[in-house]
Formats: C-alpha cells, sequence, structure tokens
C-alpha cells in the first residue's frame, strides 16, 4: 500500500538543493528529495531555473556548430508548405506557410481569382508575439464559414472560433476550453456543428452540438454524447455530408468504441446512434465510399489491420465482409474510399520500417488495380478522397519536404498541388536497415542514414527512439536531420518493442511490465552501432522525445558505457510519479500503475529519475534536457526534475528551458533555434568537425 498523497508540500531544499522526502510504496522506501520542482512557479524553481540558464547559455556559446546547423536548418525549411486542399462549395481551404513565416496561415481562393488565396486568419495577426499556433480548422458545407481553433503559450488548450470565409471576421463569440476538438458540421447549410470536449473536469467531456449565434443571443450546446469515463478522449466526424462518426479511445491502448448515425433522419439534437463496436480491444477507422457503403480500416480480427465494408445502416462486425487483407509484413496505415460509385476504389497506404506505398484496390472485390508511383522512399499521410474520385496526400522524406500530390480517380501519376509546388531534387541520402540481437535474443531493426560523401570509418552518429503506444516509426522530412547529414554525422532510427514497427504484438513487447525491453532494445542497436564500425560509444548521441526521451535517458543510467552523449526532450523520468504529471493519468495502459505493485516494481527497475539518485560515482554521458513551461502533455517537472537528479551525483547535464511553449507546434524560428542547440551539442560531444 503506498503512503503517497497527489502533492505533499515538500520541506525546505538544504544547501544542495535536496528535500528530506520520502514514501513507503507497497513496502519499498522511495526518496524524492527533489519533489520541490513540481511547482513550475514557487520561488525556489525560478531561482533554480536561472541557474539551470546560465549554466546551458555559457555551454552554447561554446559549441562550434550551433550558428551553422541553424543556419542550414533555416535555408532547408524555406520553402512554402502547404496542407491538402479542402473544397467546400465552389471554395477550396487549405493552410500555407510561406517561406520565413513562423507560422501557416488559412487561405482559401474562392475559384482561381486573379489575386491568388486569400488569407481568413493568420494567427500572428491575432497574437503579434508568435505563442499562437492554429491547431484546427473545418469550413462549413456551403464555404461560408469555417471554425478554426487556436491554443496560446503551448497549453494546447484555447478557443474555437467561427470566422466568416469572406471577411475573416468572428461571426460570434468563441468558445472557450477546447482541447484539439474535432469540428463536424450539420449538412445543409443548417449553421451548426458538433465538437468535443476531452478534459474539463466538470462532466462536460465528450460530443456536443453547437449552433452558431449568427450576431443574436446564443442558445446553449446540447450534449449529444457523453464519454463512458474520465480517461476517455472523445472524437467526431462528418462522413459523404451524411453519416455522423463518434469514437471514444480508452486510454492509450488499443480500444477505440465507435458509432454511426445517419442525420438524414432529422434529429441532430439526438442522433440514431448505431454501435459499430463498443468493449472490444479494436480500433477501427471508417469512412463512406461513393457507392454508400461504410469501410472500416480496423484491427479487429487483423493486429496489423485490414480493411473491411459494412451497411452503415447495420454495421456489426458479425455483418462485415473483408476487402482488403491484413498483410503480415507491413501496418495499414491509412485509407481511403474513392473512385465512383460506379467503380468505387479504395487506396491504401502501407508502412514497413517507415516506407510507405500506395496502392489503389477494387472496392468490390479488393484486388489491386495500381500502385500510384511516389517521389521516392518516404512517407505517405493525410490521405483522403473528394466526392469527385480525386485522392489527396501528403509525401515527404528524409531529404525531400513535404508536398502535397493530387491523384484523379483511374491515375496512376499523382501530380503536385498547387501547380509548381514541386521541391526541387533533393540530396542524395542512403538508406540502410541492419538488425541486432537484444536482450532476450528478438532481432531488431536499426534503419541507418547517411549523406552520399558521408566520412568513412567511425563517425558521429545519433541514435533515435521512440518506442511508445504502438506509434510506428515513419521517415518523413526532418530539415535537423538534413542539416546533420549534411554536415557529415550519421543518423539512426531503432525500431524496438513498445512502438508499431511491426505490428500489435511487438508493441505489446515492449509496453506495460515489459517496457524495460524497449530499453534493452535500445542499448543492443547501440551495441551492434559500433560493432559494425559506424560510430563509437563516445561518438554515439542517444536522442529521443517525450517516451522515447524516457527510453533514452533509461538507457543512459542504465548503460551509461554504450554512449557519449544524450539529448532528451521533454522527456518521462519520474515513474513513480508519472499519473500525477501532465496526462500521465491517460497512460496507465502503456506504462502500468504505480497502484499496483508488480507494475510498481517494473516501473522503478527502469525509471530514469530514481535510478540516477542511486548513481554516485558512476560515470554518466553528457545529457541536454529539454523542457517546456506551457507543456501540458508531459508535465515539465519530469525534466526539472531528472536535471537536478544527475547534478547531485556529478554527471554533466544541461537543461535547455523554454517559457511560452508546450508540447505541441510553435512558431517556426523557435523549433529551428531548439533543433539546432540539441543537434550542436550532439555535435560538441561526438566531434562532428566545423565545415
Amino acid at each position: 500500500m503506498s503512503t503517497a498523497s497527489s502533492r505533499p508540500a515538500a520541506p525546505a531544499p538544504g544547501p544542495d538543493d535536496r528535500a528530506p522526502v520520502v514514501e513507503v510504496r507497497h513496502g519499498r522506501t522511495v526518496a524524492d528529495p527533489f519533489r520541490w520542482l513540481e511547482e513550475p512557479d514557487s520561488p525556489a524553481t525560478r531561482r533554480w531555473l536561472d541557474d539551470r540558464a546560465r549554466d546551458f547559455a555559457r555551454a552554447a556559446a561554446a559549441w562550434p556548430l550551433r550558428e551553422a546547423l541553424a543556419r542550414d536548418i533555416r535555408r532547408l525549411v524555406a520553402v512554402d508548405l502547404w496542407s491538402p486542399p479542402v473544397r467546400r462549395g465552389r471554395r477550396a481551404f487549405a493552410t500555407r506557410r510561406r517561406a520565413g513565416d513562423d507560422h501557416p496561415a488559412l487561405v482559401v481562393d474562392a475559384g482561381g481569382g486573379a489575386d491568388g488565396p486569400r488569407v481568413v486568419f493568420d494567427p500572428v495577426v491575432l497574437d503579434p508575439s508568435g505563442r499562437t499556433t492554429l491547431d484546427a480548422w473545418e469550413p462549413d458545407p456551403a464555404g461560408r464559414w469555417v471554425a478554426v481553433q487556436t491554443s496560446t503559450g503551448g497549453t494546447e488548450r484555447g478557443a474555437l472560433r467561427v470566422l466568416s470565409a469572406d471577411t475573416g471576421l468572428p461571426v460570434e463569440e468563441p468558445i472557450p476550453g477546447v482541447r484539439y476538438s474535432h469540428v463536424a458540421w450539420l449538412p445543409g447549410g443548417a449553421g451548426a456543428f458538433y465538437y468535443v470536449r476531452r478534459d474539463d473536469g466538470d462532466g462536460r467531456r465528450g460530443v456536443w452540438l453547437h449552433r452558431v449565434a449568427r450576431g443574436g443571443p446564443r442558445t446553449p450546446d446540447v450534449l449529444v454524447r457523453p464519454c463512458s469515463g474520465p480517461r476517455t478522449v472523445p472524437g467526431v466526424r462528418l462522413l459523404r455530408d451524411r453519416w455522423l462518426v463518434v469514437t471514444e479511445s480508452h486510454g492509450t491502448g488499443h480500444r477505440t468504441d465507435l458509432w454511426i448515425a445517419d442525420l438524414a433522419a432529422g434529429r441532430p439534437d439526438a442522433p440514431p446512434w448505431r454501435t459499430v463496436h463498443a468493449g472490444v480491444e479494436a480500433e477501427s477507422e471508417p469512412d463512406v465510399g461513393p457507392d454508400g457503403v461504410l469501410y472500416l480500416r480496423t484491427t479487429l480480427g487483423a493486429p496489423r489491420r485490414r480493411v473491411c465494408a459494412a451497411d452503415p445502416a447495420d454495421p456489426a462486425p458479425a455483418r462485415w465482409r473483408e476487402v482488403v487483407p491484413e498483410d503480415p509484413g507491413a501496418t495499414l496505415d491509412g485509407f481511403a474510399a474513392g473512385g465512383t460509385a460506379a467503380a468505387p476504389e479504395l487506396l491504401t497506404t502501407r508502412t514497413r520500417l517507415g516506407i510507405s506505398d500506395l496502392t489503389v484496390h477494387d472496392a468490390r472485390d479488393g484486388r489491386p488495380l495500381r500502385r500510384p508511383r511516389l517521389p521516392g522512399e518516404g512517407m505517405v499521410s493525410r490521405l483522403e478522397a473528394a466526392p469527385d474520385g480525386t485522392a489527396r496526400f501528403c509525401y515527404a522524406d528524409v531529404a525531400t519536404q513535404q508536398v502535397v500530390l493530387e491523384l484523379p480517380a483511374g491515375g496512376a501519376e499523382p501530380r503536385p498541388w498547387p501547380e509548381g509546388a514541386a521541391p526541387p531534387p533533393p540530396p542524395r541520402v542512403h538508406r540502410t536497415v541492419l538488425t541486432c540481437a537484444s536482450a532476450d535474443g528478438t532481432r531488431v531493426p536499426v534503419t541507418l542514414f547517411a549523406a552520399e560523401g558521408a566520412p568513412p570509418g567511425p563517425g558521429p552518429t545519433i541514435l533515435h527512439a521512440y518506442g511508445g503506444f504502438g506509434r510506428p516509426r515513419r521517415f518523413g522530412f526532418s530539415a535537423t536531420v538534413l542539416a546533420w547529414l549534411l554536415a557529415g554525422g550519421r543518423y539512426a532510427v531503432a525500431h524496438v518493442r513498445g512502438g508499431g514497427d511491426a505490428g500489435r504484438a511487438w508493441h505489446l513487447a515492449g509496453a506495460g511490465r515489459r517496457k524495460a525491453r524497449a530499453v534493452e532494445d535500445l542499448v543492443a542497436a547501440a551495441e551492434e552501432l559500433a560493432a559494425r564500425g559506424v560510430c563509437t560509444p563516445a561518438r554515439l548521441c542517444l536522442s529521443g522525445g517525450s517516451a522515447g526521451g524516457l527510453l533514452v535517458l533509461a538507457a543512459a543510467v542504465l548503460r551509461p558505457e554504450v554512449c557519449g552523449a544524450v539529448v532528451a526532450s521533454a522527456p518521462l523520468a519520474d515513474m513513480a510519479r508519472f499519473e500525477r504529471l501532465g496526462l500521465g493519468a491517460m497512460w496507465t495502459r502503456e506504462f502500468g500503475t504505480a497502484d499496483d505493485p508488480d507494475d510498481f516494481a517494473a516501473l522503478m527497475a527502469y525509471s530514469p529519475y530514481h535510478r540516477a539518485l542511486e548513481g554516485a560515482g558512476r560515470r554518466y554521458p553528457a545529457v541536454l534536457l529539454t523542457g517546456f513551461h506551457g507543456d501540458t502533455r508531459t508535465d515539465a517537472a519530469h525534466p526539472r526534475k531528472m536535471c537536478a537528479a544527475l547534478a547531485a551525483v556529478g554527471a554533466p547535464v544541461l537543461l535547455r528551458y523554454e517559457h511560452g511553449v508546450g508540447h505541441g507546434p510553435r512558431a517556426v524560428t523557435s523549433a529551428i533555434a531548439l533543433a539546432a542547440d540539441a543537434h550542436a551539442f550532439a555535435a560538441a560531444r561526438t566531434g562532428l568537425p566545423p565545415g
């Protein structure tokens, strides 16, 4: 039984910044001398952060490649970036970030006017400080209005505004207190939409119907589907301007309940819900084709996903028909129902160790019809099909900046959108796939990248890992990685267990009480790179963010001899208290819970914060931690406490800490500075030479 309280008042820290906080949890004594750093705005924490900022500034000023990397990253991102267009009425909406801008703006093109796209919403106009981001947007079916969601300071909590597409001016007062809400407008110009509330803590979580005030008094929003529990995440979509879909994800596991309602019934306040599936360990993504069939990309009966067809009026799994079967060697990570009513098609993307392929199938029997040619070996994302059968998606690879591609119905050759938006020919980057044997003998893939002409022999190498939540690694564009490669470094990715690179079984093998296996996989990858002569331990930097930051820190404190440096961005670190910080309570399906004695023993076996506190006298690699004061996902208490623990045992550690930003999107200028500092640290510690 734990004697812990949620956040007891800590005694004042002593001369070495430690405070005598000790708990007994499940019969084990657990010291927590830096719990006082969980208070983000206390005078003691502010003074401590000021000292860390001075330490970082002194160290960073001596990194030889800091300015050069920042300059190269800035050059590589200096292109116009578009999102796929969304057509409503006679208008096409999209976001465009011009080269040199800090944020994308929402633009509308009302049919190819002489003046080109017109800005409807620019977050920098709303907030010239650059701290406000455009998080989501959705135009109404007629293209008159557009709902935009913003947040400020990285909190990912903000306001939902309805703007006129003609003027960009607000139609009504904003809806406050939303967090990454989906929006589904009612069809037929009804002037109303569904949206979600996720984390109010006041019983308002679920799907709501909002009627736009249009200058008059606002009517109360209507809760049309509440969440079933406090740790679930709702979602809402509208398909083919008729079918309303509501999802409810349970934690971060593999269960998402799914319902569908026919809005043609004319009951928007009380939609006639039909259960697709609920209460089973399955995730399904729905789409309705031009033939009126409900298609589902699902893990039900297929851990690496398949596509099934159903009648939307009777969608129970017992009556599903398999259309595209599971591929045991690749994950089906995207699909869209396109084509025409007479010739319906299914477009699918599968990923094999980070590389996507795109296939068009006959929607009636699943036969492969063609494989449209992609620009290279990279990542396909945001695949969707328009009512006219045109498919649109984004493509990027390690050396190619993201571009939007269009594929006409029946076509095999995607073309850039808008016309002329294709990036210049990329530099040549070579990809190699290695395998290593983990501690239990499991073969773990490792992807290695090097630019053409990279120096031979062991050299500076970054080894990245994530290994959490069943998320597969996909190789899109990163200006930071490309700048590192062009400077002569190598970049590797360990496809460790806990991620989704080999399906659900791969995830579960590195989740919960088995999370330490992901750490062992990362250590094995580091040793394999050294054994193959790619690098030496001293010239290897482990890198990871969020759940990946947890892995690289755990590897560094458990096996410090395998690397010379570590970069951990917004990491988890205190696994005894992760449930009490940020969104940690949502993640017990991924890591376990400290309230269970067996889970707690597994957590403490690799918890970086606690293992570091026990490591006095050990020789640790140099560590750079990054933390963001506005982070509402991975609480910044984790990097603060980890920095203090490493410093207390004499480890070389720096903390790069930012106010006014959080875990998610940020201004491009801020992102460049962060990336350049992280890789300049890695360059200085691994010996990547200037020039």
